[in-house]
C-alpha cells in the first residue's frame, strides 16, 4: 500500500493525530490514523456518510462524555 494512495484530512493539523482516507474503488473506503498507520478501517461511502452526518448533527457527542 503506497503512501500516495492516502489523502490527509484537511482538518488535520501539521504533526500527529492525522486522519487519512483512501478509496480503493467506488464501493470501498479505507481510513487510518497517523499514530496507528497499520490499523485500517474499511467501510463504504453510504456508511461513512451516515457517520459524518451523525457527528455533524451532534448525535455522537455523548460518546466523549464520561
Amino acid at each position: 500500500m503506497s503512501t500516495r494512495d492516502w489523502q490527509k484530512s484537511s482538518y488535520s493539523a501539521q504533526g500527529n493525530a492525522c486522519l487519512y482516507i483512501s478509496a480503493l474503488d467506488n464501493a470501498t473506503i479505507r481510513l487510518r490514523e497517523s499514530d496507528e498507520p497499520n490499523t485500517i478501517l474499511t467501510t463504504n461511502p453510504a456508511a461513512l456518510g451516515a457517520l459524518i452526518r451523525s457527528a455533524k448533527a451532534g448525535r455522537l457527542d455523548h460518546l466523549g462524555e464520561g
